[in-house]
């Protein structure tokens, strides 16, 4: 075997160099970066049947041409030609072999026609709404390989068992924040119809936020079915939450302690806020929102009690459920007054939540609708 070639350090300035001197000649030359017979298709070539060559040699135990593979029980036997799908389109690759067939590769194994970085380009794709047809359209635009739909859908069905073992996972024996809330995303079952996806992201206790589940409903479901997610959570290990930051549905306050009884229960200001310009007309809501910073931005529940009864004086007498709605909401209103500034601000909304629900929005006005009710 020959010495082993230590490899190449280079600076992000020589590497930036080098890539502009790659692009520049590709330019001089009419050469595409990607797709058949680019620069990037051509470099993945040189790279991965280097890879195999070696692999052989360590294979066989001497390196190619060596003198020392003449007459052995087992020798190289030529190349075959295999087509595999890559990040950078199809390349054509010249795959060493044996005369034993014993030699098994590993950067591009047997069998294997394309590489890992293609599943996550697919599943890339789909997450971000595109159906089969238009990840296999991107495809040929792009790299111009051709994928089939059946494949696609293979890559993205290949994922549903760690989808089921990740939404059954153990979770932390404490959660001190814990956010909870819906989507509502359009679903073809049978005809395309809005579906809610109940989720709730935990923060852990170093400080990192985590999606503990993600549960598809009929639209039927309202506190008794997240008592029953709770009961879920409870069974995968999570054994106390110190704050639960939600809206303002019926009956959810009573579902949280019942499963954690000493869990302190925040209602989302932000839901609130937008539930009490229900009751009012719009050209009031800039001026009710004005009188209701007042309440939220309170130094404790007490100054914030005041501000309610101020804005009750003001629009009591021509939105009285307004005013009902915050009284109603008061007790879990109240929790993330005790807390300072910063804090505040992580507790007193689902905007964790809402966040995702933007992306799904991204996701539906690309594609329509989802084909299933699996989470994507």
């Amino acid at each position: 075997m020959t010495d082993t070639i230590e490899p190449m350090e280079l600076d992000e300035d020589e590497k930036q160099a080098l890539a502009q001197r790659l692009v520049d000649q590709a330019r001089e030359q009419g050469v595409d970066l990607v797709g058949p017979g680019g620069l990037l298709t051509g470099l993945t070539k040189t790279v991965l049947e280097t890879a195999l060559e070696e692999e052989l040699a360590e294979h066989l135990g001497y390196d190619k041409h060596d003198p020392v593979g003449r007459n052995g029980a087992n020798s190289r036997n030529g190349t075959r030609t295999k087509t595999v799908l890559t990040d950078v389109g199809p390349v054509e690759l010249e795959v060493p072999r044996d005369r034993d067939s014993t030699f098994e590769p590993k950067v591009v194994t047997k069998r294997q026609r394309r590489l890992d970085g293609v599943d996550q380009i697919v599943l890339s794709l789909t997450a971000r709404g595109l159906t089969t047809g238009g990840v296999a359209a991107h495809f040929a635009d792009v790299y111009g390989a051709s994928v089939s739909k059946d494949t696609i859908s293979r890559i993205t069905e290949k994922v549903t068992a760690e989808m089921a073992e990740w939404q059954t996972r153990p979770l932390d024996r404490v959660y001190p924040v814990i956010f909870i809330d819906a989507l509502v995303v359009k679903v073809r079952d049978g005809q395309v119809t809005n579906k809610p996806f109940y989720i709730v992201i935990g923060v852990t206790t170093a400080g990192e936020r985590d999606i503990l589940g993600i549960w598809a409903g009929d639209g039927g479901e309202g506190a008794k079915f997240w008592l029953s997610v709770f009961t879920e959570l409870k069974n995968r290990g999570v054994e106390d939450v110190l704050i639960a930051v939600c809206d303002g549905l019926k009956g959810l306050p009573d579902a949280i302690t019942t499963t954690w009884e000493f869990t302190a229960v925040q209602t989302c200001i932000i839901h609130l806020i937008r539930n009490t310009f229900r009751y009012a007309a719009r050209q009031d809501w800039e001026a009710m929102a004005k009188d209701l910073r007042p309440i939220y931005t309170a130094v404790n529940a007490e100054q914030a009690a005041a501000r309610l009864d101020d804005f009750a004086e003001r629009w009591g007498g021509k939105y009285p459920a307004a005013v009902k709605l915050w009284r109603n909401a008061w007790a879990e209103f109240i929790p993330f007054l005790d807390y300072d500034v910063e804090i505040r601000k992580i507790i007193c909304t689902t905007n964790a939540i809402e966040s995702l629900n933007a992306r799904y929005r991204r996701a539906v006005r690309a594609r329509g609708h989802f084909p299933t009710t699996r989470p994507h």
